[in-house]
């Protein structure tokens, strides 16, 4: 190795000293670690596909928090959401509907997007009390529709339909164990997402927040909503 080649890896070290080996030091100091962005943009976002179509929201047809029967033609045109909770919820669904809510004040105010919420507590979320549920949360969009149904047609879209996991279960708090995930669809109905690392759809955003992560799925959602209404 000539003297040429020693110096500029003596400076390639001290730079990398001078720059890195503070920060890994810090890390180790506070026991956190640096991990893979799980998940990246794709410019358009994926279609989530099922035997090679790509696949859409099911049918739906039920009564809003107005008393208003909503089905899917209401969404016909718009970028929306869909979720599902319930009003007694103990646990997970205050978080999904305060991150569903940072999106409804970004952007409630457009006509081109809208949320639907699934109760699975029927018997006990009437549209009276989904009325009461959503002023509440002061809902800006009149488009976010709390929606109620037979208890049947209600967990055949969600664990048949969305295969979003929501079942009666007494041994947990509320009475009901479901997944907190929010489906994004696009103008047309078909679900959407971005892509992981492998270039696999993450199919569903996490409604939770996830603790010591700096960004959340509702950060990636403001994006990919985006995305979507300029389609």
């Amino acid at each position: 190795m000539n003297k040429y080649s020693s110096l500029g890896l003596i400076i390639v070290i001290v730079v990398f000293g001078f720059l890195f080996v503070p920060r890994i030091i810090n890390r180790i100091a506070n026991q956190t670690q640096v991990e893979d962005n799980r998940s990246a943009p794709a410019k358009p976002l994926a279609y989530i596909k099922l035997n090679g179509e790509a696949k859409k929201v099911p049918e739906f047809f039920m009564l809003n928090q107005d008393s208003l029967f909503i089905g899917n033609e209401d969404y016909n045109g718009k970028v929306h959401l869909a979720e599902f909770f319930f009003t007694k919820c103990p646990s997970i669904c205050p978080i999904m509907n305060k991150n569903m809510k940072i999106l409804d004040d970004r952007f409630g105010d457009r006509q081109d997007f809208g949320i639907a919420s699934f109760t699975i507590d029927p018997e006990n979320d009437t549209p009276y009390v989904l009325k009461k549920y959503a002023e509440s949360y002061n809902v800006k969009s009149q488009n976010w529709h709390f929606l109620t149904s037979d208890i049947k047609k209600v967990y055949e879209l969600a664990n048949k339909g969305f295969s979003i996991f929501a079942v009666i279960n007494p041994a947990v708090a509320g009475g009901f164990e479901h997944q907190g995930y929010f489906a994004l669809i696009d103008k047309n109905g078909y679900i959407r997402s971005r892509v992981d690392r492998f270039d696999n759809p993450i199919v569903y955003y996490s409604g939770l927040d996830k603790e010591g992560e700096e960004i959340q799925d509702v950060d990636l959602l403001i994006e990919d909503i985006a995305l979507l209404l300029k389609e």
